[in-house]
């Protein structure tokens, strides 16, 4: 499966347009990754636990929304976007939205 931001795949034809396939990703952080984050907050410096839940949750949404274009006949997606917004009460959940057009490539 292509994936791929822009709207079309150089060197190659599409062929058919399959529709709107989206991945979508709800993950919750724990109590000592907060702690952690916290305290990297005020002395500074990265997050690593909370990037690891960020490059986790981006790589499931991807795989979702592959998963779904490829149950639809396409074989690559184009125009695809990544959204983060952060949930829940103090912020304790990270949502990530990847959206895409499914297409059939030559």
């Amino acid at each position: 499966m292509i994936v791929t931001t822009t709207p079309t795949v150089e060197g190659r034809k599409i062929i058919a347009y399959k529709g709107i396939v989206f991945g979508e990703v709800i993950a919750g952080v724990n109590v000592i990754k907060d702690i952690s984050a916290s305290l990297r907050n005020f002395f500074g410096g990265r997050a690593g636990a909370y990037e690891g839940e960020l490059v986790e949750a981006r790589q499931a949404a991807l795989a979702e929304m592959a998963e779904r274009a490829a149950a639809l006949g396409a074989n690559a997606i184009v125009g695809v976007d990544v959204d983060y917004e952060v949930l829940g009460q103090g912020g304790s959940m990270l949502m990530v939205t990847a959206s895409g057009t499914a297409v059939v490539i030559e």
